[in-house]
């Protein structure tokens, strides 16, 4: 299980809600569990290519604060997304 924190420009899907608690043992698992419960999260996540689903380049995800470099079969913990823009949070 894994404490997701969403940033503002998602909330609108998450029902307002700043951060979700979402299954999943792997980043797959999680996009696909938190699309679940909230359709259109992963449009905004994801993006397609001949290789498959992928995390958008424009979203920087962490797990246990450290920038997940591994794609979807990164292992979980807390995990904020959060854009990639340099030394600007947009956790509340």
């Amino acid at each position: 299980m894994a404490i997701v924190s969403i940033p503002s420009l998602m909330r609108d899907l998450t029902q307002g809600k700043a951060e979700v608690v979402i299954q999943g043992s792997t980043l797959r698992e999680l996009v696909e569990n938190i699309e679940a419960q909230f359709p259109g999260v992963k449009d905004r996540l994801c993006h397609e290519d001949a290789n498959g689903v992928r995390i958008s380049p424009y979203i920087g995800v962490y797990v246990d604060g450290a920038l997940v470099e591994k794609g979807m079969r990164s292992p979980i913990g807390e995990l904020p997304l959060r854009p990639q823009l340099k030394a600007v949070t947009l956790r509340d």
